[in-house]
């Protein structure tokens, strides 16, 4: 059909042409954050007793500071608990944070509950979810999810535009590079306000013409609490914000947390506890919150990490289509999907809902730490989106990063090696500590190379609803298209994180 255009005429000699990338489930705005952020010092104790030393030493030999920051996985305690009072020994008089690995938990002394008003008597945001950690009543010091995050981004109110537009500009050039042209922004859960002005930043980046890759962004809810109060919240965002590039029609929802802490709540039990964890939200409340969204035209996604997240969210989308009959029309994703229950894993396609993994996350280095904590059996059938995809059901892909750092991990292609190859080899364009040669089991949840570019491509659009005009490069839609000297459909599978576009054009034009 191109013979019926006039236009200048460039032949590429054979290489190969794809659609832009679309990353449906990024973070922009967190990372923006921990550029400014101190994370503090890593460090990988031999249980609590070497944890406590190690910080007492540093304090020691850095006199002075106005606040001790530092990180270790959870793990390292060896099962081992750490309370205010332990830090409060290492350090009496200055504040101490203790950020765990996921940056979904952290342990502070007292002088940080002191300064952040958490007392006895603080009401926990999500009872089991996101909680104090207290004994006979009393604060410990540890926090887990929306009751940690707000220390974890303490300051953050304190950006400057400048700063902000500095971290912006660095994704956006970063995104130019690889081919990203668009992506779904996940949102800043407890910091909607901050959220929001990032949001007004990017709006002024996008009228200056300096904003290229498209962000279908979100508003974000944690609580049922806040239930009401979110949905006017994003119908107030989908009014404000809809400029070229930003638009927002997606309430975002933090239905459970993460494995390595057991806040993922799960169908069976985590072995070494007894416990399943909890959901944030019921089948009902989920009911409800989509009858909403569909009245107002909105769409919803879902951090849903635990086999009893997804489940409450197809129960909940089961309530609604219920009800609702031919009127439903909410688009509903969840996202990472690590551990799903085998009675769900066809209903996604039955109900509709768009799957969606974070494949760089697909390696064979899990299994072995969470083993203690889900069995066997569990351990080694995580991330099943072959099995899903095989269902007929609409499967994108994400990378789902929170720090921009050197963007290594934000790579499309890293992406999509590890989703073909379940491992991360010596071949693998990431830093040495990250490589993990065992291949994470199943073998046969292996995806092929056009699986992975039809994941990150077309679905990813159809997932964000901008279907019409990107995902595929066809007559009428945006010239959102990338050029590479390699057919990467035919590429060797370990090492294709190296590739790198030699050409993007977003919107017709060259940008790289």
């Amino acid at each position: 059909g191109l013979s019926a255009y006039e236009c200048a005429v460039t032949d590429l000699g054979g290489k190969f042409i794809m659609p832009g990338i679309i990353d449906s489930h990024v973070h922009v705005t967190i990372p923006v954050a921990f550029d400014y952020a101190d994370l503090g010092v890593r460090f990988e104790p031999n249980g609590k007793q070497g944890a406590m030393e190690f910080m007492a030493a540093y304090v020691k030999e850095h006199p002075g500071q106005k606040c001790y920051r530092f990180l270790l996985e959870r793990h390292f305690l060896n099962g081992e608990e750490i309370t205010k009072e332990d830090l409060d020994a290492v350090c009496p008089d200055t504040e101490l944070i203790l950020l765990e690995g996921e940056c979904h938990s952290n342990w502070v002394n007292s002088k940080v509950l002191e300064r952040m008003g958490i007392t006895d008597d603080t009401p926990d945001p999500v009872p089991g979810l996101a909680y104090y950690v207290r004994k006979d009543g009393h604060v410990t010091g540890n926090s887990f999810e929306t009751a940690s995050w707000p220390i974890l981004f303490d300051g953050v109110n304190d950006l400057t535009e400048e700063q902000i537009r500095a971290s912006l500009e660095r994704w956006i050039e970063y995104s130019k590079k690889v081919g990203v042209s668009a992506v779904f922004d996940a949102g800043f859960p407890e910091h909607n306000p901050v959220h929001e002005r990032m949001y007004d930043i990017l709006c002024k980046m996008d009228k200056e013409g300096k904003l290229a890759t498209y962000i279908d962004g979100c508003y974000v809810l944690t609580r049922p609490s806040k239930m009401h109060e979110a949905i006017e919240e994003v119908k107030r965002f989908n009014r404000k914000f809809n400029s070229e590039h930003l638009k927002v029609h997606t309430l975002k929802i933090f239905m459970d947390g993460t494995l390595k802490i057991e806040t993922a709540a799960q169908v069976e039990p985590y072995v070494d506890t007894g416990d399943t964890g909890t959901t944030a939200f019921k089948p009902a409340q989920v009911a409800e919150i989509l009858k909403a969204l569909n009245e107002a035209g909105l769409d919803l996604h879902v951090h849903t990490v635990g086999a009893a997240a997804s489940r409450v969210i197809l129960d909940g989308v089961e309530l609604a289509r219920k009800e609702l009959g031919d009127k439903y029309h909410v688009k509903v994703t969840c996202a990472h999907l690590e551990v799903q229950a085998d009675e769900d894993l066809t209903r996604f396609a039955k109900l509709g809902v768009f799957a969606n993994y974070t494949p760089w996350w697909h390696n064979g280095g899990g299994p072995g730490i969470l083993t203690p904590m889900l069995g066997e059996k569990r351990a080694t059938h995580m991330y099943r989106c072959k099995t899903v995809w095989n269902t007929g059901a609409l499967v994108a892909w994400s990378s789902d990063n929170v720090a921009y750092g050197d963007f290594t991990t934000w790579s499309p292609y890293l992406g999509m090696e590890i989703g073909m190859t379940r491992t991360i080899s010596e071949k693998t364009n990431v830093p040495a500590y990250c490589i993990s040669p065992l291949l994470n089991p199943p073998a046969e949840e292996r995806m092929s190379a056009e699986e992975m570019l039809i994941g990150y491509t077309i679905n990813g659009a159809k997932q964000l609803g901008i279907e019409a005009k990107k995902g595929s490069i066809e007559v009428g839609k945006d010239a959102d298209f990338l050029v590479f000297d390699k057919d990467l459909l035919t590429a060797e599978h370990e090492g294709f994180s190296h590739n790198l576009p030699t050409d993007v054009f977003i919107n017709g034009k060259k940008v790289n």
